[in-house]
């Protein structure tokens, strides 16, 4: 009977467990009013230099998917105990970037389902840096 017990403690928290560590998807109405309501939030831009300078999300940080060392400096540069909100122009780069996140021991990673694409067509705004002279 005890190892019963065990077993279904174990089986329990490792249904829990799981469940805490899946990233939350949201469309960008959801991110919006996510953003708004959480000012520790960290927003992470998973695309490439060039599309980040075409244009991004007000306070993003840049951490290419695409760069070799993404897990290193995204735990170096990002607190995993804060909020992040990962981003890229589909969604599917982020996704694969939120999962990796989680598996760093980030806590509350959402990704934004669409992407950039999406954020632009819900009319939501997008930074883009003055041209160069």
């Amino acid at each position: 009977m005890k190892h019963l017990k065990t077993a279904f403690v174990i089986w329990i928290g490792g249904i829990l467990t799981a469940h805490a560590a899946e990233p939350a998807n949201m469309s960008p109405a959801e991110a919006d009013s996510w953003l708004a309501a959480t000012p520790a939030v960290r927003i992470l831009d998973v695309r490439t230099t060039e599309e980040f300078a075409d244009g991004h999300l007000a306070k993003a940080t840049l951490i290419p998917w695409t760069d070799k060392d993404f897990t290193v400096r995204a735990a170096k540069e990002l607190d995993p105990s804060k909020p992040v909100l990962v981003y890229c122009r589909s969604g599917r780069r982020s996704a694969a970037a939120t999962a990796a996140l989680v598996k760093l021991g980030f806590t509350e990673v959402r990704n934004l389902t669409g992407g950039i694409l999406a954020w632009q067509q819900a009319g939501k705004p997008v930074h883009k840096p003055a041209p160069t002279p």
